[in-house]
């Protein structure tokens, strides 16, 4: 559990290290992992700290909830998040999901208001605006189980929903991949922005086909001259999309403080 505890911390961390939960959104946002060994529960980022922002969360300021959102564990005056149903709803209808992320990202929300379709415009979490997002037509915050329910339902099997000018959430099968999917989505939403504003609401796009061709590209390990370096049923082979960045992002996190 302190494992879990110290990842979901971290990743916190990273959100706002990349700047997803800072300036007037510094304490606004929550990360949160299943425990492995407990899969009916889950460790987040809770509500009630003395000093509550994302960059100098720790591992013991996380708390432990079920799938019903109520907080079994963590410390003592902390409450779980106040949107922790859009977690707990997500996690019992996804048992593939591991991971839950939730910000309000600037670009994100603007796009929504603005009904704009995010187009793919960079091969960077291309796979994830390869097809229009979901969107939850609400901009109220997600507290009641119909609510979270809801937004479990509209993110069906994807790995991002759109929230009406309030934010998105995105989920992963490890939680370095659900942070990942938020910091490519909102890099997804900049540039459409920027594309927006040069070019009108009818801009131009990464098309279909060429998209396709950079998410259906074959294993590195399938390729003679790498595969000697790559080994497939070792799971050496990782997403493109993680790993990387995320280690970056991961280790500038971890350098802010030594309470980790």
């Amino acid at each position: 559990m302190d494992d879990v505890k110290r990842t979901v911390a971290i990743a916190n961390r990273v959100l706002a290290e990349v700047g997803l939960a800072s300036g007037t959104h510094v304490s606004v946002g929550h990360a949160s992992m299943r425990v492995p060994s407990q899969p009916n529960t889950f460790v987040v980022k809770g509500r009630g700290y003395a000093l509550d922002a994302l960059e100098r969360m720790r591992p013991e300021d996380m708390v432990v909830c079920d799938l019903e959102g109520y907080k079994v564990g963590g410390g003592e005056g902390l409450t779980q998040c106040f949107e922790v149903k859009m977690h707990s709803c997500i996690y019992r209808a996804r048992p593939d999901v591991q991971s839950v992320v939730h910000v309000h990202p600037q670009y994100t929300v603007t796009m929504s208001v603005l009904g704009a379709t995010i187009v793919p415009m960079c091969i960077s979490g291309i796979k994830l605006v390869r097809h229009p997002l979901p969107m939850y037509p609400h901009v109220k915050v997600v507290q009641s189980d119909e609510e979270g329910s809801e937004v479990a339902r509209l993110l069906g099997g994807g790995s991002a929903i759109l929230l009406f000018g309030h934010g998105a959430t995105t989920v992963g099968r490890r939680v370095e991949e659900s942070v990942m999917n938020m910091i490519w989505l909102e890099q997804q939403a900049h540039m459409n922005w920027l594309a927006y504003c040069a070019a009108g609401p009818n801009h131009p796009r990464i098309p279909d086909e060429l998209a396709d061709e950079h998410i259906h590209v074959p294993d590195l390990n399938s390729y003679p001259h790498l595969a000697m370096h790559f080994n497939a049923s070792a799971n050496q082979v990782r997403d493109p999309n993680v790993g990387g960045a995320w280690q970056a992002y991961k280790h500038f996190a971890e350098l802010v403080s030594r309470d980790l």
